[in-house]
């Protein structure tokens, strides 16, 4: 009976997923954002979790010199993340369809330099983002750019045939899929072969994998992954962001991480810490384009129902 009704819901997304990749490219966005409107109704749950993730969060950006967003209160935030994640969902149809490539070619590149000198070093490179802007984008969009592929580590879905359905796009221009289980050697594999591995660092994980740190003001759990992983394998751990500006989407890379060298549980949590920082300043310069709906303050300690 779960088999039926996983592929009856691979089979809706996929024609849900066509009919969007069709509509012309200009009717896209208003229409994403429509979309994204009705998802925050039809998820009621998730919207309150982020308009009281934002309420929380909203003291500490107001404070940071990052913040230069209008006076909008918690819930007009919440209300403009879900149209954001509603034009993200059309631009992910249409790369899903092949139907991408007039988005890829508008992507602008900022600090490429940065880019290039990690990549000099011949050692591979982790790109370590978040979930921020259209992040699928951000992969697909890199590899077809530099015409190389990426290892791109992500959660697989617990339905196989919305996976394979979701695999498929990621795949695009020679990216390769590395699931969470068991993806150290992958990545380590991939940084020995001088691939790019991209990582979103901003998850909530239990206590035995993560490093006690603060976020937005408040205490989270985060994966010390990216931290031993970068100290392993010697690759540059480049912080690297994707944004919406209008019609056009820009990828942005900033000077790769310094580590300081210490690998015991307090030098990985300070690493880790500082790690977070990069994906904290993006949120409170962009705080409708990051993914406020996960539970990032879950297990940490706090008791708010957002968290």
């Amino acid at each position: 009976m779960k088999k039926i009704s996983w592929m009856i819901q691979a089979a809706v997304f996929y024609i849900l997923t066509l009919v969007a990749a069709l509509l012309p490219s200009w009717l896209a966005l208003p229409v994403g954002s429509v979309v994204g409107l009705l998802l925050s109704r039809l998820l009621p749950s998730r919207r309150k979790i982020a308009s009281e993730n934002i309420r929380l969060a909203l003291p500490f950006m107001k404070h940071h010199p990052l913040w230069n967003t209008p006076n909008l209160t918690a819930e007009q935030l919440a209300e403009e993340t879900f149209k954001n994640l509603g034009r993200s969902l059309m631009e992910v149809c249409r790369l899903y369809h092949g139907r991408g490539l007039d988005i890829i070619n508008n992507i602008e590149l900022r600090g490429r330099e940065h880019y290039e000198a990690a990549r000099a070093k011949g050692k591979g490179m982790i790109l370590l983002t978040g979930h921020c802007g259209n992040w699928e984008l951000l992969a697909l969009g890199l590899s077809s750019i530099f015409d190389e592929g990426m290892s791109v580590v992500a959660r697989r879905q617990n339905n196989p045939y919305l996976n394979q359905m979701v695999e498929k796009m990621r795949m695009r221009y020679n990216n390769t899929v590395l699931y969470k289980q068991g993806a150290l050697k992958g990545i380590l594999s991939a940084a020995k072969k001088n691939r790019l591995v991209g990582m979103l660092a901003d998850q909530a994980v239990f206590e035995a994998d993560g490093a006690l740190i603060d976020v937005l003001g408040r205490k989270a759990w985060a994966s010390k992954a990216p931290v031993i992983i970068a100290q392993k394998s010697g690759a540059p751990l480049l912080p690297t962001f994707i944004h919406r500006e209008g019609k056009r989407q820009i990828i942005t890379f900033y000077p790769a991480h310094i580590f300081g060298g210490d690998m015991t549980e307090e030098g990985v949590r300070r690493e880790s810490q500082a790690i977070s920082r990069y994906v904290e300043n993006y949120i409170v310069a962009h705080p409708t384009q990051w993914y406020w709906v996960h539970r990032r303050w879950k297990r940490a300690g706090e008791t708010s129902h957002g968290a």
